[in-house]
């Protein structure tokens, strides 16, 4: 989620698609939790271990600008954090409360959470009882952060594996494309283009998994509230694997 389109070797090659350029009304909760314009790459201060490029935050917030003009200023929370296993993402975990206090912080200046967007998985196929666990794990992760975020009804769209680490990709892909839960929905991301690593999706493919998830956000959103002249909302969105959060908003 936190993207590696164009980073070959360590290296990001610097190109930004068309689809991902910046918008006046994409905004990004950087890791000081302060809002700026947005830009590639989304997660460059928050997966700081790992090299970031192209992902599909800001295609997916373009995307939707084009189809609902009038859904005002968009912001993007990135919390991912790459080759991290769903088991970190638990309740009390270090990587969930921070997810927690960023989701909070978007909030502080009359922000509305409008959904998450997820996108995890591949180290959960390299051990047979973590694949065997994802299903629950996952489905506890979700029904924890509506909790914690008192919106039991949370839209979420989560993505189905391209690629995995391990033997188990099978099986993660499995529990992905059954998770039920209401308002949730995923995308699957098979037969996008690979980088050379054969792990991470290239920088087309994170522009066709922007779109995906746009399309599948629009689906289950709830309708937008009535806006006053004199008030302007933000919409949050989580962006794991964008953290996948929006700030309409991830």
């Amino acid at each position: 989620m936190s993207g590696r389109g164009g980073v070959t070797n360590g290296t990001w090659d610097g190109i930004v698609p068309p689809q991902c350029q910046p918008n006046s009304q994409i905004l990004r909760l950087n890791s000081e939790l302060k809002w700026e314009t947005a830009h590639e790459p989304l997660h460059r201060d928050i997966d700081v271990n790992k090299t970031c490029g192209i992902g599909p935050g800001m295609v997916f917030a373009n995307s939707i600008l084009e189809r609902e003009s009038g859904i005002g200023e968009i912001g993007l929370v990135p919390c991912a954090i790459g080759g991290t296993n769903i088991s970190e993402w638990a309740r009390g975990s270090n990587l969930y409360n921070q997810l927690v206090v960023r989701a909070q912080a978007a909030l502080n200046h009359g922000g509305l959470i409008r959904g998450i967007l997820w996108y995890q998985g591949e180290s959960d196929t390299e051990n047979r009882e973590d694949a065997r666990l994802y299903k629950g794990r996952l489905e506890k992760f979700f029904t924890d952060v509506r909790s914690d975020l008192m919106s039991p009804m949370l839209p979420v769209v989560q993505v189905a594996l391209a690629s995995g680490q391990g033997n188990y990709l099978h099986v993660v892909r499995k529990a992905q494309l059954e998770i039920d839960l209401p308002n949730v929905r995923c995308v699957d991301a098979k037969g996008l283009q690979l980088q050379p690593d054969g792990l991470h999706l290239g920088s087309a493919a994170q522009v066709r998994l922007g779109k995906m998830l746009a399309d599948a956000f629009l689906q289950i959103m709830a309708p937008l509230p009535v806006q006053s002249g004199a008030s302007k909302r933000f919409h949050n969105f989580f962006l794991d694997f964008f953290l996948s959060w929006f700030r309409l908003a991830w």
